[in-house]
Order: structure tokens, then C-alpha cells, then sequence
């Protein structure tokens, strides 16, 4: 609580040291944000994460150390911000958070009804283990450029169903990805909004994992796209579905270039 209190007075404050160099409110804020990344608590998640891709789990009883994430058999460092990528063995496009469930089910022997897999986000009362090996996984792509492959046709497909998603208005308000984040200085209530024609902008807002200070656990790519279609008032979309997957593929092909905050900090 009391770091909360420490991160909210730091927000309502100015940067120390002098004015943003940047002109967007978005960036702007992060830069506040940002003074208090050396204690940002994903990195806790981090660490168990670690603790759990290496031990020996599940009926199998192994580690996760030989999942594939694209790049080999437990090669990390790069494969995150190279996602989501077609793979051969699923015939699918996948993003990291499917991936790792993959592996856990055909590695380790977990089921879908398991804990370990069933269990898909945090509580503020107990800390998802997917989420932790999703945060020590992104994080080995810490500080790299939004690169994923569209060698594939199928890689190519994914992202331009995500392009037609992000831009489809439904629901009872009408609204659409694109509603948010398409004009520079929009907002929601205090929170200036990312566009995708800003590639700094865009390259930090799709920095998932990332501690939410509002919510005091560390979010999800995929708990992302589940909150924006609440916050739309679209109908559900289900956690590692086709769809999400599509999203996913189009706002980090949209950032493509861009440098990865892994793990972030978000309000």
C-alpha cells in the first residue's frame, strides 16, 4: 500500500531534473511513470516465473526449459518481441500466453481443468503461474524492437483479421479499437490515449506484461483485450481464441521497430 501511495504522489508531481523533452501527453505521463521503474513490483513476478519455467512440474515432471517459443527449444532472449509467429507443430498463429499453455500441457502433462493452465490472470489474493512465466519469458526481450514475422501466409492472414477487428465498431456504444486510438491527445478521464501512428507511443502501450498500479498485479496481453471489448461494451472475446490472437498480431505488427518495455509499468 505504501508504494502505491509513494507511485500516486509521484504522478500528481512533475519530473525531476527539468520539462519532457516529448510533446505527447502519453509519453509525457510514462516519463513520470518511469522515474519509479527500478522498483517496479513485476519484477517480483519476474523472479517466481523464473522459479517456475525451470522446475520440474506437472504429471510429467519437467521443466519448461525445452518449450519452443519460435526461436528453438528454450531460446527466450529475443523470442517475445518475435510474436505472435506461426508454428509448425499447433499449425496455428500463437501469441506467447497460448504458447506457454501449449507447453504445459504437452510438456509437463497439465489439463485444461489444472490450476496451473485453468487459471489464466492474477488476483490481487493469488498470483496467476502463467502470468509469472509469461513476465520472466517477455522480460528476456527487454529493451529490444517490436519484430514479429509475417513470412507466413497464415502470420499475414492473423494480422490483417487483427487490422479488420481493430477497426470494426460494434456494441451498444458503437465503439472500436480505433475509437481510442486513432487521434493523438485523446483521453479517459486522467489517461491520455496511445495512437498507432506514433510508433514511440504505440511501442510502450503494447508493452504487456506490465504491473498495473491501479489494479496491484502485474496484466496480460491477453487480459488487455479482454478489458478494451468490457470497456467498448463488445461482446466477450475468449482468452487465446483466434481473434485475440489476430489483435495482438496487428497493435505489435503496428509497433514494429519500437523499443519493449518488458515488464512495464502502467497506471
Amino acid at each position: 500500500m505504501f508504494k502505491h501511495v509513494l507511485i500516486a504522489t509521484a504522478l500528481a508531481g512533475s519530473v525531476v531534473g527539468g520539462a519532457v523533452a516529448s510533446d505527447s501527453p502519453y509519453l509525457t505521463g510514462r516519463e513520470q511513470l518511469m522515474m519509479l521503474a527500478d522498483d517496479n513490483p513485476a519484477e517480483l513476478t519476474e523472479w517466481r516465473g523464473e522459479d517456475l519455467y525451470h522446475e520440474p512440474r506437472g504429471p510429467k515432471n519437467v521443466s519448461l526449459e525445452q518449450c519452443d517459443f519460435g526461436l528453438g527449444p528454450g531460446v527466450l532472449e529475443g523470442a517475445y518481441v518475435q510474436m505472435p509467429r506461426f508454428f509448425e507443430d499447433t499449425g496455428r498463429v500463437m501469441d506467447l500466453e497460448s504458447r506457454i499453455i501449449h507447453c504445459m500441457k504437452t510438456l509437463q502433462g497439465f489439463t485444461e481443468d489444472d490450476d496451473p493452465v485453468a487459471r489464466k490472470h492474477s488476483s490481487d489474493m493469488r498470483e496467476a503461474d502463467l502470468v509469472a512465466i509469461y513476465t520472466y519469458v517477455a522480460a528476456q526481450s527487454n529493451g529490444m524492437a517490436w519484430n514479429p514475422p509475417m513470412d507466413h501466409p497464415m502470420e499475414q492472414l492473423t494480422r490483417d483479421a487483427g487490422e479488420v477487428l481493430f477497426h470494426r465498431r460494434a456494441g451498444s456504444m458503437d465503439f472500436g479499437c480505433v475509437s481510442c486510438h486513432s487521434e493523438p491527445r485523446k483521453r479517459i478521464r486522467l489517461s491520455f490515449l496511445p495512437v498507432t501512428s506514433n510508433q514511440e507511443e504505440w511501442s510502450k502501450a503494447v508493452s504487456w506484461p506490465a504491473y498495473r498500479i491501479g489494479h496491484g498485479v502485474v496484466r496480460s496481453s491477453q487480459h488487455r483485450v479482454r478489458g478494451c471489448y468490457y470497456q467498448m461494451r463488445q461482446a466477450g472475446i475468449q482468452f487465446g481464441s483466434e481473434a485475440s490472437v489476430a489483435i495482438i498480431s496487428y497493435w505489435t505488427d503496428q509497433a514494429r521497430g519500437g523499443e519493449a518495455t518488458l515488464p512495464d509499468l502502467k497506471r
